[in-house]
């Protein structure tokens, strides 16, 4: 990744003296959970070794200008005019990080902005979140506001409320990008809030991003009639059983209530019900160290995601079932939104060489060349420079 220090004063002509903060954010990738109950969620995650890296200096005017240098692009803006706007893209996110400042009555002059980042577009690996993750984080330091990771949390799920418009905002990447740590896996619920940090028992192996490039249409229709499946779903197990989210329940009561549902919202609900308990279980895996039990209830999860959640797809189960075939593969699973997207696959290094000529065939087969990034475990977001 270039040094995006030099680039920021290059591109705002400043000189050695004027000041220039500098913050980072990763990425995350998700092992477990995320097509859990909306608001409800239980996850297993990981912040990544890709990082978006966001740098920010004053200006004696009151413009806003913003260059991305991977992109080679540039937007402006003034303190009076902050808004959304849809042709903006990338820009609103740092934008949403003015916003929270400016809600504290902070910015009185207008500021200069650098972006730069590593982490794959079009993967779901949270990008835009760790460009307003970064933003922020930068901006808290340029202005020596003394805000905890838990106050700044707040400010940034409201803000994607207030000034995004988005209705239903979670917290879960927030909490991975803010609270990771090196060599860790984490345990977040959405709920409460809360996140746990727990010692990487794949430290010995390598993890494996593959991006199926499979063209994906019409998936926010599909993810929503989901969505309303789950909730006639718990709808109806709370008027037999006093619960209040799928949490409350256990696969048994959705078997008793089959004659009263469809099979598709069974499936579904069933899905959910399963999956935390499977993140509880890979919870109790991880504080053992128990790795057959961790890729056990990693293949569960993908089966459940292809049959009873069913936002799979043929390429993504062909990749997840060849990875299976292979000796040192150790877990493979996809992760994201589903139909297509990308899938992970934690194996050795001896198994690196068949996995990649499965990719071969896996092209030739299919038609689609896929994508692949080796990641790690990473560090939360931080200032990486106050000068």
């Amino acid at each position: 990744m270039l040094d995006i220090g030099p680039l920021h004063r290059s591109e705002y002509e400043l000189d050695k003296a004027e000041r220039v903060v500098i913050a980072e954010a990763p990425g995350r990738v998700y092992f477990l959970g995320e097509h859990g109950e909306a608001g409800s969620g239980l996850f297993l995650a990981m912040a990544i070794n890709r990082t978006i890296q966001v740098a920010v200096s004053q200006r004696k005017d009151n413009s806003i200008r913003f260059y991305a240098a991977d992109l080679g692009e540039r937007k402006r803006t003034t303190l009076a005019n902050l808004k959304y706007k849809r042709e903006d893209r990338w820009a609103n996110y740092i934008k949403l990080a003015i916003y929270i400042f400016a809600q504290m009555g902070r910015p009185a002059k207008g500021l200069n902005f650098t972006v730069i980042g590593d982490i794959p577009q079009q993967a779901e690996l949270a990008s835009s979140t760790a460009i307003e993750v970064a933003a922020t984080v930068a901006l808290k330091s340029f202005y020596k506001v003394p805000l905890t990771d838990k106050e700044l949390l707040s400010l940034l799920v409201n803000a994607e409320r207030d000034f995004l418009g988005k209705e239903a905002v979670s917290p879960v990447d927030y909490l991975v990008i803010l609270n990771a740590k090196k060599d860790q896996l984490l345990l977040a619920d959405e709920k409460n809030g809360e996140i746990v940090g727990t010692k990487n028992p794949f430290s010995r192996y390598k993890i494996i991003l593959m991006d199926s490039r499979v063209p994906r249409a019409g998936i926010d229709d599909e993810l929503l009639l989901r969505r309303n499946d789950t909730k006639a779903g718990l709808e109806l197990l709370e008027k037999k059983r006093q619960g209040s989210s799928f949490r409350d329940y256990v696969p048994a009561d959705l078997l008793e209530s089959m004659g009263d549902l469809r099979e598709e919202i069974r499936r579904r609900s069933l899905h959910i019900v399963e999956e935390n308990q499977r993140i509880r279980e890979v919870a109790e895996a991880l504080k053992k160290g128990d790795l057959e039990e961790i890729t056990r209830i990693i293949y569960h999860s993908h089966e459940s995601l292809r049959d009873l959640y069913e936002v799979s797809c043929p390429e993504i189960d062909w990749l997840v079932k060849r990875a299976q075939e292979i000796e040192g593969v150790a877990a493979s699973r996809m992760t994201g939104r589903g139909f297509g997207g990308c899938t992970y696959t934690i194996l050795k290094e001896n198994a690196l060489e068949e996995f990649y000529k499965r990719l071969e065939d896996y092209e030739r087969i299919f038609g689609f060349h896929p994508l692949v990034y080796e990641i790690k475990p990473a560090s939360g977001a931080r200032v990486i420079s106050k000068g």
